[in-house]
């Protein structure tokens, strides 16, 4: 009897191979219960991505980085930031700030919400190659979605004159937890089941 590759699923704790039943399974050879890993493969993508989501919505509505000048305190988020940068003729850094704080996430959004959603729901088989580059891209960018924070932290840190203080706001926490989130939510995306579409 020739029994296919999808059909076998390994013991977490004997490594023996065993035939998938499509119901309770026992190991053969330690008694076990062992289930298939293609039903619980993506629920943790999916609680660390609609984590992230939430954390970047505050993230773009309160000030990224609170400045006090003379008893005057100042809130920017992130694209009053970029605007202003732009209107100040600092063109290339509000671009650079804007890819990475708001085109990278919202990119990385997209591309996870339609991986995780073309493995429950397979579309087109000869896709494979393209799904498989769009999730070595969010592995990719990801760590640029943090410019926005270190630019946070060098200004806080470089900034030491008297009448001015320069602070980071609510909104580079929420940031810094939406683009760990979604970096979770990327290595716990199961690239393997990208072979099974």
């Amino acid at each position: 009897m020739e029994v296919k590759e999808e059909e076998l699923i390994r013991c977490p704790v004997c490594s023996a191979v065993n035939i998938d039943k499509q119901r309770e399974n026992f190991c053969r050879r330690c008694g076990t219960l062992i289930y298939k890993h293609m039903r619980f493969s993506t629920q943790k993508s999916w609680a660390f991505l609609i984590t992230a989501i939430i954390a970047y919505i505050p993230a773009n509505l309160y000030p990224m980085l609170i400045t006090s000048k003379f008893g005057i305190v100042e809130g920017s988020t992130i694209m009053g930031g970029i605007i202003l940068l732009w209107e100040q003729g600092s063109e290339p850094i509000a671009v650079i700030i804007f890819f990475a704080s708001i085109f990278i996430p919202i990119l990385k959004f997209l591309i996870l919400i339609y991986l995780l959603i073309s493995v429950k729901y397979p579309m087109r088989k000869n896709r494979k190659i393209d799904k498989h580059k769009m999730y070595y891209i969010t592995e990719a960018i990801g760590p640029w979605s943090m410019i926005d924070v270190f630019v946070v932290a060098i200004l806080a840190a470089l900034i030491h004159l008297a009448n001015i203080e320069i602070v980071a706001g609510t909104a580079a926490t929420a940031f810094a937890l939406s683009v760990f989130f979604t970096l979770l939510a990327a290595h716990a995306f199961d690239e393997r089941l990208i072979k099974r579409i």
